[in-house]
């Protein structure tokens, strides 16, 4: 689709972008590391070992940072980490649990509702938030409070809604140690965000070039693995800073329902664009499956691209996928003309919400 944007135009981001997205997403390599060090220099009560499941409560960019890692310690970990985005507790909750309430603002309705109750079930409770209502309840009851005191959108801050929780399951013995990984992990980001920073013009910048072939289109991305959660996280981001629709499936479930649906409307297949997020750690069997979906979405006549993380490690591979999905979606709000930064619609519907 024509769009006269010039995405190398340096005059584009500091009229588009005044609250400065950009920065945030230039600045996550080193707010991984951050990130990191304060939760190993974070305390936790020696019991909170002694639990058989993780539950963290969560909504939005505060609940990504949880999915990651339920992605990420699947394969290792011997208890289940388990995302609740609702106002229920689930009632499977009892002393045996440790709940983490993720709240950016520490106001989110949903995560408040659904963390009071978990005070009377004999849980072990942490708090992961700026301050609010959430931080109040905590300090109130002595629950231990990781607090975050980085300046962003909740989304932007997924680094300590992320690599925190990942350190406490370190800490508590859950997991192997990850310093050594999450070391690798800002070298490739740092690495690959000078590969697609906005300096380097599109005839070199695959996220730039990404986003010019997402313009005017409907995304649709693609995951597995640890890429199913990213593949999430690529949806939200190209609907919050990009104010675009978008949406994501699941590997290999997505072959046994969603391959079948691109028949119909046939006059949509010229309009989705596909985006396979694949990495290096992939197993064969899957990557035998991307390869497939691959051929029938060409039979659909639907477009579809691959994007391929980095690194060494599982977390590496996931983290440049979220890094790269995070530029693609800053791009693509340059080529729609919106500020990436505010998100007016949940605001005024929250807005309605506190009326009711």
């Amino acid at each position: 689709m024509n769009n006269t944007i010039d995405l190398d135009d340096a005059q584009l981001c500091s009229q588009y972008d005044p609250k400065g997205m950009l920065l945030r997403i230039h600045g996550m390599p080193a707010a991984c590391e951050r990130a990191w060090q304060m939760a190993m220099d974070f305390s936790l009560p020696a019991d909170y070992s002694q639990v058989n499941k993780i539950v963290i409560l969560g909504m939005g960019g505060s609940a990504i940072g949880g999915d990651l890692v339920s992605s990420m310690v699947s394969s290792e970990a011997r208890l289940p980490v388990i995302v609740i985005r609702d106002y229920t507790l689930p009632a499977f909750v009892d002393g045996e649990t440790l709940v983490i309430a993720s709240s950016y603002s520490g106001m989110t309705e949903e995560t408040l509702a659904a963390f009071e109750p978990a005070l009377k079930t004999g849980a072990r409770t942490l708090v992961v938030t700026t301050g609010g209502r959430l931080k109040e309840i905590a300090r109130g009851k002595g629950i231990p409070v990781f607090t975050i005191d980085y300046k962003a959108q909740p989304r932007a801050a997924l680094p300590y809604s992320f690599l925190p929780i990942l350190g406490f399951m370190q800490k508590l013995g859950f997991i192997s140690n990850k310093s050594a990984d999450v070391a690798g992990t800002v070298d490739t980001l740092q690495k690959l965000s000078q590969r697609i920073s906005e300096d380097v013009p599109v005839t070199r910048n695959p996220a730039k070039a990404l986003a010019q072939k997402l313009y005017g289109y409907l995304p649709v991305i693609y995951g597995a693995g640890i890429a199913s959660e990213v593949a999430r996280r690529w949806k939200t981001q190209i609907n919050e800073n990009s104010k675009a629709w978008a949406f994501f499936e699941m590997l290999p479930e997505l072959n046994h329902n969603a391959v079948v649906g691109y028949e119909f409307p046939a006059e949509l297949a010229s309009q989705i664009v596909v985006i396979m997020l694949d990495f290096p750690l992939l197993p064969e069997r899957l990557k035998l499956r991307y390869r497939v979906t691959g051929e029938l979405l060409d039979r659909a006549k639907v477009s579809h691209y691959t994007v391929t993380g980095e690194g060494g490690s599982a977390l590496s591979q996931m983290m440049s996928l979220v890094l790269f999905g995070d530029w693609v979606s800053y791009y693509l709000a340059i080529l729609n003309r919106v500020d990436p930064s505010p998100v007016k619609t949940i605001d005024y519907l929250k807005e309605k919400l506190a009326k009711g």
